[in-house]
């Protein structure tokens, strides 16, 4: 089997090009591949279509992307914590496909199985099915480009409404562990949206804190198998930070 390892995350991301759908994982702070977000900023890729629960903070993850302008477009869950998201959002300088959290990662899970598309109940009633929803403003207050229908179908008396899987240019994520294999395993709550991001990229960069031998992961221990993976790059001990830290007086 090929030896995944590459010798930098410069170099893992260094074919990057313009306009490029990458799949992020993480939440919040954790289990963000922040590493390989860094090495895409220094590399210049713009015109970038992200999918992520969240687009980073202010400063940190996808946040460093976002400050520089090089996300034209993202699908996202969890947005609030991200101030300069905000801004761009509502003044008309960035794209944004809103989506239920749980579909998120069965898009993301979808894509990577194979599967185009699924039924889910989840936005069924709201704009999220009915469209409608703004993916765009004007700057103005007015809308400049509005989510369209999606197609809906009653099964059992239920109605639910149809999501299609996604399948990005390349996937970004961060592991724990992982073997010249590209096998990884995620710590604790970093096995967040990693794994459904890892199975939807056609090229997936992991960065890990621990690279050892092929064999060293047990077969059951294995959360992504390394036929998902193309590129690993080790980068050591991360330290996940504290998103809202609340101390006693």
């Amino acid at each position: 089997m090929l030896d995944k390892v590459v010798a930098s995350a410069t170099e893992a991301v260094a074919d990057m090009p313009d306009g490029s759908s990458i799949a992020v994982g993480g939440f919040g702070l954790v289990g963000v591949p922040e590493i390989l977000i860094d090495a895409v900023l220094a590399q210049g890729a713009t015109d970038l279509e992200t999918i992520s629960n969240n687009c980073g903070t202010d400063g940190f993850g996808l946040g460093v992307l976002l400050a520089q302008h090089r996300i034209r477009r993202t699908i996202s869950s969890y947005v609030g914590s991200n101030k300069e998201f905000a801004r761009q959002y509502l003044a008309g300088e960035l794209e944004v496909e809103l989506t239920p959290q749980g579909t998120l990662a069965e898009r993301l899970r979808a894509g990577g199985a194979g599967i185009p598309a699924f039924f889910t109940p989840a936005g069924v009633g709201t704009q999220v099915a009915d469209g409608g929803l703004p993916l765009r403003y004007d700057g103005s207050g007015g809308i400049a480009l509005a989510s369209p229908p999606k197609e809906t179908r009653e099964f059992d008396g239920v109605t639910y409404v149809m999501e299609r899987g996604i399948v990005a240019d390349y996937a970004l994520v961060h592991a724990w562990k992982g073997d010249r294999h590209g096998n990884l395993v995620f710590h604790a709550s970093a096995r967040n949206f990693n794994p459904p991001a890892a199975a939807s990229g056609r090229i997936t960069v992991a960065q890990v804190e621990h690279l050892v031998e092929p064999g060293e992961i047990g077969p059951d221990e294995v959360h992504t198998p390394g036929i998902h993976v193309q590129r690993v790059v080790h980068v050591g001990p991360v330290e996940v930070g504290i998103e809202q830290r609340t101390v006693r007086a």
